[in-house]
């Protein structure tokens, strides 16, 4: 009987919804098995997408095989920018365009033959979900941890709409790569600053890949250093900085502000507003991350001095763009001998450059600024001392002399949390001009996103629900007075940044998630996704846990106990993408070789956590190896064991279940290709396998292609499912060869093979390869025997 992977595949869907593989019983323990859940976009799925997927199901079905019942749930991040601008884009209205688009990709999804339950299916935009979305925005609105801020803001043109500085990507924006600029709007913020501390400590305990962890306490930015005081010279204002290097304060020469420093215009000289003044307005025009690019750096000369209170010089005041307002005090010393863009900006600007830092403990013409740890020169009572030590030693000095505080500085900022838009959760708050700021009561969640004709972005810094004056009057739910609804919606972070606690019971009403539900699923033991949300999403998922850890909501900190980042898959060097034409479908390839080759072929193609090329011809290859498969067993005459298979099959559950283990997907198929070609060979010679190890053979391979394993079992006479069986054990004591094929060379040339046992003493191998080799050693004089146990024997003869 030839494999028809169309007919076979259909088959076992078909039993699967009758007889559900993936059961809960009393007996069994349970396994929270979690994708990043996708924003359906209308371009529908390609094979890159599939990697992540069919590496999680494989995963899933494995911890099937181990006894738990899983959950392995998929749903759909469906609000945000995304789906808006591809709904104005087609000119259907988001709603109908993300419904759409959910169909399309879960007919795919199901192409996969994952182990989802449908029955847990979330999106963000039901109303049922975001209720809920906004309750926890409620929550942390009474606890201060939500709150209202005029601010410049990263500004999208394009999108109309403000961005967190995490969605600014080298000056442009994440989505659509217009360039971003600023804009001074009334923001929502959420306080995520007040746990930057524990999402920095809490990294140690997590079984994460250690560059993830990196890049998250990277953005976190903790730095100690001291706050310095320093009096701007003829007024009575003082420009307090941060330094996370007081051993340089002696090398101060210059002080540089940002241009929305408060003072900044206050401080200006006459002589200097008009230049002052243009160049705070061009500055407001760019994004934070283009102002940190390294580039010819710019600046005005405030026309004022400050003091260095430790050594009294004069230190004249500019303005340039290099430095934030965000961050630390929007106010930095400048050291030039000692800081790179310090010592740019001092060469173009002529500016005083002292070196306070050296290697060798004597002044250098320096043609760089010097990073590196040295003796401190040019440092008063300091002098001599190693800058390490004086790191530690100044802030105390500082201290005592009143002039400074020791203390603590993190890169985070508070979390731009609303954007201009329509299609968002509505902020669940009343403006009341007697009350001020009020939430909405939790008995009227949730606030509806009203339905409307026109959703488009208005770019004037409101969102088109503005625009709704019945949706917008309300009453205050403190005073019964007329208010106004907040128009602002949350940004597509808010519903994705807590959807796993909902998945184990998306239909409860009554509550976010049950005591019951959160005990016996929580937190996640496996996530797979992409290492492109390793700052964003997961930053802001611990944060959500976290608080709603604080108020009782969940018994636990961290909401994933083990990460898993797979690679992408490219085509032609490059990330798949519609406008680069190199988008590979999987609809066809399932059609042609069915969906068990597609799914093999997605992690044999690289490291799963390394990104991998794309190459038609290679799923092919998996094609061919399945009917060799399907050939070996179908056709397969059951035999009694023998030793060898006995070894073959627990070395083949050994070596299968250690790479499984190690998450190298890929080395386990090709495992599986090396020992289909062993069992063939045996088979051959044999004239068939045991029935053990055929068994053996078909449940390892199920996690990875249970279509053809469920026929399979079925073929051998198995009854039930494939996926009712165990996981094999292997026995260490019956993978040791009792023989051993040896090769012989003389004088460096193969001149045959010989067997041995594999505990055969020295004597008796050499012995054997003498004979062996006769023929190569007549006439000649053996000189030297080298053996090399279990592998060769070399014989030097001349």
């Amino acid at each position: 009987m030839q494999y028809n992977p169309q007919e076979v595949e259909q088959k076992w869907r078909k039993r699967w919804e009758e007889n559900p593989i993936n059961e809960d019983t009393e007996d069994k323990k349970h396994y929270y098995c979690l994708d990043m859940f996708p924003y359906p976009s209308g371009n529908g799925l390609h094979v890159g997408h599939w990697r992540g997927y069919v590496l999680s199901d494989v995963w899933s079905r494995y911890q099937i095989l181990h006894g738990y019942h899983v959950l392995h749930p998929m749903g759909w991040d469906a609000f945000g920018l995304p789906a808006e601008n591809y709904a104005i884009q087609k000119k259907v209205h988001p709603a109908i365009a993300t419904a759409e688009n959910v169909q399309n990709f879960k007919r795919q999804l199901q192409e996969i033959s994952a182990v989802y339950d449908w029955d847990k299916e979330v999106n963000t935009t039901d109303p049922n979900y975001y209720k809920w979305t906004q309750w926890i925005f409620l929550k942390m609105f009474e606890q201060g941890l939500a709150y209202e801020k005029e601010m410049p803001i990263n500004w999208c043109p394009s999108c109309k709409t403000g961005l967190a500085n995490e969605e600014v990507k080298d000056g442009g924006c994440e989505r659509c790569g217009s360039t971003v600029t600023k804009k001074n709007l009334r923001q929502w913020m959420l306080k995520i600053t007040a746990y930057a501390e524990r999402l920095l400590n809490d990294l140690d305990g997590l079984e994460w890949p250690e560059k993830v962890k990196k890049m998250q306490a990277d953005w976190i930015g903790k730095s100690y250093g001291a706050e310095i005081d320093f009096n701007v010279e003829g007024t009575n204002k003082s420009l307090k900085v941060f330094t996370t290097r007081p051993d340089t304060l002696y090398g101060a020469s210059f002080m540089v502000l940002a241009p929305e420093h408060a003072d900044v215009l206050e401080l200006a000289d006459e002589s200097q507003k008009a230049a002052v003044e243009k160049y705070v307005f061009d500055a407001s025009t760019k994004s934070s991350v283009d102002r940190m690019a390294d580039k010819e750096k710019t600046g005005v000369f405030l026309g004022k001095y400050a003091i260095n209170p430790l050594n009294g010089n004069r230190l004249p005041i500019w303005i340039s763009d290099y430095v934030l307002a965000d961050y630390g005090t929007g106010a930095i010393m400048c050291v030039p001998a000692h800081d790179e863009r310090d010592f740019a900006f001092a060469t173009k600007f002529e500016l005083p450059i002292i070196q306070v830092i050296s290697k060798t403990g004597e002044q250098e013409t320096l043609t760089e600024a010097f990073t590196e740890e040295g003796i401190m020169i040019n440092s008063g009572e300091f002098d001599g001392m190693k800058s390490s030590e004086a790191k530690v030693k100044i802030p105390d000095y500082l201290e005592s002399k009143g002039i400074g505080t020791k203390t603590t500085n993190y890169k985070l900022r508070d979390w731009v949390f609303s954007r201009q838009r329509y299609w968002g959760e509505p902020i669940p708050v009343v403006h009341c001009d007697c009350c001020g700021v009020v939430g909405v009561k939790e008995e009227d969640l949730p606030v509806r996103l009203p339905d409307v004709e026109s959703y488009e972005p208005t770019g004037t810094g409101e969102s088109p629900l503005a625009a709704i004056e019945e949706w917008v009057n309300t009453t205050c739910p403190k005073c019964g007075g007329p208010a106004k609804r907040e128009t602002n919606t949350m940004p597509q972070w808010a519903g994705s940044s807590w959807y796993f606690l909902r998945y184990p019971n998306p239909h409860n009403d009554k509550e976010l998630i049950s005591q019951e539900d959160m005990k016996k699923w929580l937190p996640v033991d496996m996530y797979v996704g992409g290492i492109e949300h390793a700052v964003l999403h997961l930053l802001y998922a611990r944060f959500y846990t976290k608080f709603l850890n604080d108020i009782g909501v969940v018994d636990f900190a961290e909401p994933f106990k083990r990460l898993f980042n797979q690679g992408m898959v490219t085509k032609d060097g490059a990330k798949m993408s519609k406008s680069k034409g190199n988008v590979v479908s999987p609809d066809e390839l399932v059609e042609k070789y069915g969906c068990d080759s597609l799914r093999m072929y997605e992690l044999f193609i690289g490291p799963p956590e390394l990104d991998s090329e794309w190459d038609d011809r290679g799923i092919e290859g998996v094609y061919r190896f399945l009917n060799k498969v399907w050939k070996l067993i179908s056709e397969n005459k059951e035999v009694e064991s023998t030793k060898e298979m006995e070894r073959i099959r627990h070395k083949m559950v050994y070596d299968i279940t250690q790479r499984m283990e190690g998450f190298n997907l890929n080395t386990v198929v090709s495992g599986f290709m090396q020992y289909t070609n062993s069992l063939v060979d045996i088979q051959k010679q044999a004239g068939g396998i045991d029935h053990e190890t055929i068994k053996t053979l078909i449940v390892l391979l199920a996690p990875f292609t249970p279509h053809i394993s469920e026929e399979l079992w079925e073929q051998v006479g198995e009854a039930g499912s494939v996926f009712a069986q165990a996981w094999p054990t292997y026995d260490e004591a019956k993978m040791v060869e009792d023989e051993l094929e040896i090769a012989i060379q003389v004088s460096g040339k193969m001149a045959g093979k010989i067997t041995v046992a594999a505990d055969e003493a020295e004597e008796s191998v050499l012995a054997k390869a003498r004979v062996a080799a006769a023929a190569r050693l007549e006439g000649k004089q053996i000189v030297k025997e080298i053996y090399v146990k279990g592998r060769i024997v070399n014989i030097v003869a001349k």
